[in-house]
């Protein structure tokens, strides 16, 4: 591990060490060693930083489009030839297997590949007026963005702060989770490294509650974007309140996967079982709650298990693993909580169950069976390896249970009826479904959820727009 790179802030274009500020560890949650100490920024700091941003939106907003465009494609390729180190980096700091790891840092340079493209779609239209009048409506962009990213995907997290605001032309402060700093870090320098200018693109460290107060409490930030809790995500838009401040907030979720007995069970096990252990379950479009129906329950079951059974486990470095640690001691704790809860409740345990070992953060791949609504697990979401798998009568019931909970962020569906797809598109609440398919993100598609899961959208058009305010221009003759 004597390679993790030595960390700093990234303010104004200058990198501030550790001299003469607070500082962190961050744990290798593979071994619970110290891999490198963090430092956090001061007051001082974040006042240098906000006056950088004011400075860095006149500079960046008056950039043509077309350079804009080629420096967001530059730092895109400069990614791309990054991104072994870049993930190597990631799965020390936070678990994950590499090839998950790097996969995440490519998916990075696509997404800052599309946003790229965008910085020239920006269109206004002209509204149709008689002649000697003219109605212009366009888009600007909405000023300095401070961004709070989540350690669960350390280097996406952390472009989808940047890149829909570069795109549109703001500048931003963003502040990567402390416990996974590397690879955000990482990927802003790529940015500078390709033209960013440092005024337009920085990174600060620090306790969060301190920093988010204090950027947002500056009159210089217009807009606030996050990932995380729901819990922190409305203490963030409470804030955001204060000074009217644009939010957009990427939020928990509880996903329900509706699988119907026409639906390819095999197809269905195959894709949702590796869906759901992705990045040891620490995902917030994760499946969690599967409502099978009655007459295909047992042998989707049966199927699951023999996977989640059969799935390796182990640091993210060794060949073969698909699942690594959890982040940090708090997950496996607060899975642990939850499962014993849910046993109390009269819920099966299929397979797992119980931490592994007794160094890392490691926790077995689980899957319980005929979960009680009143279980905690049900209604809070567990964020780690655990699937619950409940039998179901039919199409209401099953919709009824995927509405349940106030989180609508991403939702699953297996059926081969065309009907039904049609309805489940219309009737199930969530910012994303994907059916007969496990993935809900895409370069070019919004990401987002509805009620508690959060408001506003990342990626796609959407998530540069939402870095832009409309401005309506009339002209007389």
């Amino acid at each position: 591990m004597s390679d993790y790179p030595e960390l700093n802030l990234l303010i104004g274009g200058e990198k501030l060490g550790r001299s003469g500020r607070g500082t962190m560890d961050v744990i290798n949650p593979a071994t619970e060693e110290v891999i490198a100490a963090l430092p956090m920024a001061s007051k001082e700091d974040l006042d240098k930083a906000l006056g950088h941003a004011a400075c860095g939106f006149k500079e960046w907003r008056r950039t043509p489009a077309d350079k804009r465009e080629a420096i967001l494609r530059k730092g895109a390729s400069m990614i791309r030839e990054r991104a072994k180190d870049i993930g190597a980096m990631l799965t020390r700091e936070q678990g994950k297997p590499l090839s998950e790891a790097t996969g995440e840092v490519v998916y990075c340079a696509m997404l800052l590949e599309f946003y790229a493209g965008e910085c020239k779609r920006l269109y206004g239209r002209t509204l149709v007026r008689p002649a000697g009048e003219r109605v212009e409506v366009r888009y600007e962009p909405i000023g300095p963005v401070a961004g709070f990213s989540a350690w669960n995907f350390p280097a996406l997290n952390v472009m989808r702060k940047i890149g829909g605001p570069l795109a549109a032309g703001c500048s931003v402060i963003v502040k990567p989770s402390e416990e996974t700093p590397a690879a955000g870090l990482a990927i802003v320098q790529c940015l500078l490294d390709a033209g960013v200018p440092g005024d337009a693109c920085q990174v600060v460290f620090g306790v969060p509650d301190d920093v988010s107060r204090h950027l947002l409490g500056s009159s210089i930030i217009r807009k606030v974007t996050f990932t995380g809790s729901t819990a922190v995500g409305k203490h963030l838009s409470k804030l955001a309140a204060e000074d009217l401040k644009r939010t957009t907030m990427e939020l928990g979720g509880h996903g329900p996967v509706l699988v119907f007995s026409d639906a390819d069970i095999d197809k269905a096990v195959k894709v949702m079982a590796a869906n759901k252990y992705r990045n040891a379950g620490q995902v917030c479009v994760s499946p969690t709650r599967f409502l099978v129906q009655e007459d295909v329950f047992e042998p989707f079951r049966e199927g699951f298990v023999e996977r989640a059974k059969a799935l390796k486990v182990g640091n993210g470095f060794d060949d073969d693993v698909k699942m690594g640690p959890m982040a940090s001691e708090r997950g496996p704790e607060g899975i642990q909580s939850k499962i014993v809860d849910a046993k109390a409740k009269g819920a099966k345990v299929l397979t797992g169950g119980e931490r592994i070992g007794n160094q890392g953060f490691y926790h077995q791949p689980t899957v319980l069976s005929e979960v009680p609504i009143d279980a905690e697990i049900m209604n809070e979401e567990p964020f780690g390896p655990v699937a619950i798998i409940n039998p179901m009568k039919g199409y209401d019931d099953m919709v009824e249970e995927a509405n349940r909970l106030p989180y609508g962020l991403a939702a699953y569906a297996w059926t081969n009826d065309p009907k039904i797809r049609m309805k489940l598109a219309e009737e199930v609440e969530a910012g994303m479904i994907a059916i007969n398919a496990g993935s809900v993100s895409a370069a070019d598609a919004p990401f987002g959820g509805v009620q508690w899961s959060g408001d506003g959208l990342e990626d796609g058009a959407e998530g540069v727009l939402s870095c832009m305010v409309s401005k309506t221009v009339h002209e007389g003759s």
